[in-house]
């Protein structure tokens, strides 16, 4: 099979384009004829060595769109020639947090394109666990740039943040793939949304998102801005890390919670320990979400209530380019691959 995958560390020349072994699927698992997959910081940090043991060559891509193409034996939710989307996050099955709906929580707990071969290919194999039905009146395009993250920016927002109805919500990066899906999450609750961008072409975007303030933190001091305009936060979700993490601190309420599902600007962050425990504020840590949260993802992506942002889509073997693209320019939305 084509595929784009890397067999070395670093920057996108490290990707190439060519032949691999078509997997085969085994007890449990399906094969699936890769149509569309999406591109995520989680592929750029895994090109540039994060796991510095991954077994080579290795293939990218965690969210993934196709036809399921063959199924080994056992396996009861997928037939040959089905459309559908994969989940993202693989796990053991059988233990205690599996059996809780609390997958993301397995030891065992590993992503597509992460740990194990994603869909930067013509054909991938999953366990039949990750099978996921197929919305209808999406694009091939559309459907690969939900999986990952509308699951995260849901478990963020949803099942960690514990959004009420009407709370004022503050989102980092309101441009990104996570970013983007948290507003349109957050505004399911009526909540008033505050979000930031890096450039004055995004503000009128992320408006159109559905966005109630928009922020430009390059040209706006962010929590002065906060302040001044609404005060403090109920919640914030952020993935930016140190750079921001005491300003956000600082504007959150009394009481109010925190949710980091990334640390994008460095991991050591300085804070203020005064301001969490006398304003009770939380801090809460987020990664990925369980399988069973995405089957209500895809339900309200089906109906209109959530739409995947699409920057662009470029095909399989301009791999290296989507990533300089996503390194070098912080586009508005995700960026896509075609195959086949």
């Amino acid at each position: 099979m084509k595929a784009a995958y890397i067999e070395s560390f670093g920057g996108p020349e490290v990707i190439k384009y060519g032949d691999l072994p078509t997997p085969k699927p085994g007890p449990g698992e399906v094969l699936v004829r890769v149509k569309a997959v999406s591109v995520n910081h989680l592929d750029i940090w895994v090109r540039r060595g994060i796991y510095r043991d991954l077994k080579m060559p290795h293939v990218l891509g965690s969210d993934v769109a196709g036809v399921v193409e063959a199924v080994g034996p056992g396996v009861r939710n997928a037939k040959v020639g089905e459309r559908v989307v994969l989940n993202p996050g693989t796990s053991c099955g059988t233990c205690e947090a599996c059996l809780s709906g609390r997958d993301n929580l397995c030891k065992e707990y590993k992503i597509l394109g992460e740990h194990v071969w994603g869909g930067y290919a013509e054909y991938i194999k999953v366990p039949a666990a990750n099978i996921l039905p197929y919305p209808e009146g999406l694009t091939w395009v559309e459907a690969a740039a939900i999986p990952l993250t509308f699951l995260t920016a849901w478990h963020a927002v949803v099942t960690r943040g514990q959004i009420r109805q009407g709370e004022t919500v503050l989102v980092m990066s309101g441009g990104g793939g996570v970013g983007s899906a948290a507003v349109q999450i957050a505004k399911l609750f009526n909540a008033f949304v505050i979000t930031t961008v890096g450039s004055d072409w995004k503000v009128e975007k992320a408006y159109e998102l559905g966005a109630d303030l928009v922020i430009n933190w390059r040209k706006e001091d962010l929590e002065r801005a906060i302040r001044e305009k609404v005060g403090r936060v109920d919640l914030v979700i952020d993935h930016t890390g140190q750079e921001h993490t005491q300003r956000l601190i600082n504007v959150t309420k009394w009481g109010g919670r925190i949710v980091m599902y990334g640390a994008t600007s460095g991991y050591r962050a300085q804070i203020d320990l005064r301001h969490i425990f006398y304003r009770q504020v939380s801090i809460i840590g987020s990664t990925m979400g369980s399988k069973g949260e995405l089957f209500g993802i895809l339900r309200l992506v089906e109906r209109r209530k959530l739409r995947p942002v699409i920057y662009k889509v470029l095909p399989l073997e301009q791999a290296r380019e989507a990533h300089r693209l996503l390194e070098s320019f912080s586009p508005f939305g995700k960026v896509v691959l075609e195959v086949g």
